[in-house]
């Protein structure tokens, strides 16, 4: 799957932003999935 090569400054920064925010939607996402477990485990285990 090759991209497109960014040609300006500005359209690797909106890349570079664009993929900083897919990395951070997924460390969110682990953590909430983490946390449900726990939550869940807990709930079982009282």
């Amino acid at each position: 799957m090759n991209k497109p090569t960014p040609k300006t400054a500005d359209e690797l920064r909106q890349a570079r932003k664009r993929q900083n925010y897919t990395v951070l939607g997924l460390i969110f996402g682990l953590v909430l999935l983490f946390f449900l477990i726990t939550v869940v485990r807990i709930g079982l285990n009282s």
